[in-house]
């Protein structure tokens, strides 16, 4: 997705309210502690074995630092919205219909949990920068972390310590190719794309200083941090942006990523549809489901 969950919404009209910095979303909580060990709101504190976690580095980043309940569950579309704009200053025409889509994958009708949105061909998809592919990985683990995958954006724009658009177009372009000759039941259509390609302009502006707009840099370490450890790289130096990330900031970060992708609709399933819920098949039109 960046990240999975905010991808979605390039997919869809834009909302384009536009709030303050300061503007208060969520409702109190207490679904989980929001303290780390010292007391700090929003001190890093890698998850518990019975926390969930899911497929988007973004949401469990703001989750392991308690912008989101630190156990993962219990989460509404409100606190959605006050997490990405406390943790990353991103704002809410980036994230609203995204945090709505999470609850068609959802067992419940009002809150998610983040383990929740793995669930495949919702806005999960195939050719991710960090999760294998659901199809090819032997347990359909696509929720946890794996390195072989990510070293693909790890090793990309050698020779200097940035990432940039152009770097993360290239990066498309080769996992593209990776996972058209690893995954026999590909999923790769234009719904994928957009999310990947939303997902690939939200590390660069996120991590980096947005105010250079297509020029922006992400410096490496901080990426690296984010997708590894799922940590905000604070101690490294890392600070939210000045300025809001909204549709605007993003919208040439990603145009670019998507001409450099070279994208070419390849594997099983070419229609576009969101998988319409945890029974829902993955092709609702070829079902005659929808």
């Amino acid at each position: 997705m960046m990240l999975k969950l905010l991808a979605l919404v390039s997919l869809l009209p834009a909302w384009t309210t536009m709030v303050s910095a300061h503007a208060v979303y969520a409702r109190q909580y207490d679904t989980a502690p929001t303290t780390g060990p010292s007391g700090d709101d929003h001190e890093f504190q890698a998850p518990g074995p019975n926390d969930a976690r899911g497929p988007c580095p973004g949401l469990n980043t703001l989750a392991n630092h308690g912008y989101l309940p630190r156990d993962g569950t219990n989460i509404t579309i409100p606190i959605v919205l006050q997490a990405v704009l406390d943790g990353f200053n991103v704002g809410p025409d980036v994230v609203m219909l995204a945090a709505k889509g999470a609850l068609i994958a959802a067992e419940t009708p009002d809150f998610f949990n983040l383990t929740e949105i793995a669930l495949h061909e919702t806005f999960e998809h195939d050719i991710s920068l960090s999760r294998e592919d659901f199809h090819v990985d032997p347990n359909n683990d696509n929720i946890h972390f794996n390195e072989t995958v990510f070293t693909t954006l790890a090793n990309s724009n050698s020779g200097v310590g940035y990432y940039n658009a152009t770097s993360a177009g290239e990066v498309q372009k080769e996992r593209q190719a990776i996972q058209n000759a690893a995954n026999a039941q590909l999923i790769n259509n234009v719904k994928g794309f957009k999310i990947r390609s939303r997902e690939s302009s939200l590390y660069i502006a996120v991590m980096g200083n947005a105010t250079a707009g297509l020029g922006t840099k992400a410096p490496k370490n901080y990426v690296q941090i984010f997708f590894r450890e799922e940590r905000l790289p604070i101690a490294e130096g890392w600070k939210k942006n000045d300025i809001l990330i909204t549709e605007d900031v993003l919208r040439p970060i990603q145009k670019e990523i998507e001409r450099l992708s070279e994208f070419q609709p390849s594997g099983v399933q070419p229609n576009p549809w969101i998988r319409l819920g945890p029974s829902g098949d993955i092709d609702p039109l070829t079902a005659n489901s929808i």
